[in-house]
């Protein structure tokens, strides 16, 4: 019987939290007003985010940075917004690798979506069990890793010299993430139907912490990164594209929330009055962007992931 409204109380308290800490701000009917649709920009930034593994400081950043806030509240921001809709959307997907390797159905019919509880579990757990198999090995290698990488940047930023300037370090991802893009596009036209790869290789157990250390100190001066790093490798090593979404949410939100006590402690530059808004939206996006990825046939969602990549890009090189 708990099981059943367990997640109906915890949404309750939630929102109780929330109406107590914006009536406890001064003058909270201007706090409303003047910052609002930031809740809005918060869903929009993490559907994007859930749906593709890549973070949501591609919307945030340059929209921050297009109301004048300074580098570091802007990147402090992006991560403490990102730990709402990321979290939300790792425990989605998680939820939904449990419901359909037949694993905790009744948590997964009361708290994300009653509908996986009707699936022929008998015929959908094999070939889910097949193509998630790797996602504990996945996550083993690339979360310690990527948190290394980011706390090396964030604590030892004299360590990458002109890297740590963040507009160099926009131009350089912007064009790699272009030229991942045009990969993933060449990949999708000579691609065959080829079944899905169900197990990481010996070169995947070497390339994955090297990726995701490069990916942690990206994040941690632009708020995003490694999760598209990943996402992309898992897509073109020929793995599930949800599979490999997945993977990148949980990694990214793992990643954001490790780096975000540097922003809370040391720079204190998180612009909070845009997060008591925007962070739940971002809970409301990142719950939604699963459903949007299922929606898709993987070639679309792969269309769909490569053109992201590429907006992330020429984003990173114009802001």
């Amino acid at each position: 019987m708990f099981s059943q409204f367990s997640a109906g109380y915890v949404r309750s308290f939630l929102v109780v939290i929330w109406c107590a800490v914006l009536a406890f701000q001064q003058e909270p009917i201007q706090l409303f007003t003047q910052h609002a649709a930031f809740a809005f920009l918060g869903v929009m930034g993490a559907v994007f985010a859930n749906a593709t593994g890549a973070g949501g400081g591609v919307v945030f950043v340059p929209f921050f940075n297009q109301m004048g806030f300074s580098p570091s509240t802007t990147v402090a921001t992006s991560f403490a917004i990102q730990c709402f809709g990321m979290t939300a959307g790792a425990v989605t997907w998680w939820r939904f690798h449990l419901a359909q390797s037949g694993d905790n159905v009744q948590a997964i019919e009361h708290f994300v979506e009653p509908s996986f509880a009707q699936v022929n579990v008998g015929t959908t757990e094999t070939l889910h069990t097949q193509q998630w198999q790797s996602l504990y090995a996945v996550l083993l290698l690339s979360i310690p890793t990527s948190i290394f990488g980011l706390l090396i940047a964030q604590y030892n930023p004299e360590w990458f010299g002109a890297l740590a300037h963040g507009d160099k370090l926009h131009i350089g991802f912007g064009v790699f993430s272009i030229m991942l893009a045009i990969s993933m596009f060449l990949m999708i036209a000579v691609s065959g139907r080829t079944a899905p790869k169900t197990h990481l290789c010996r070169i995947d157990s070497i390339l994955l912490p090297i990726i995701c250390i490069c990916g942690g100190v990206i994040t941690a001066y632009l708020s995003i990164g490694v999760g598209e790093l990943l996402a992309v490798y898992l897509i073109m090593r020929g793995f599930n594209v949800t599979f490999s979404i997945a993977c990148a949410v949980i990694l990214s939100a793992v990643t954001v929330w490790s780096g975000v006590v540097h922003h809370v402690i040391i720079s204190q530059g998180i612009y909070w009055p845009v997060v008591l808004f925007a962070g739940p939206g971002a809970v409301i996006g990142g719950i939604l962007a699963k459903r949007l990825v299922l929606h898709f046939s993987p070639t679309h969602l792969k269309l769909f992931f490569a053109g992201w990549i590429l907006i992330l890009g020429l984003t990173g090189l114009i802001f």
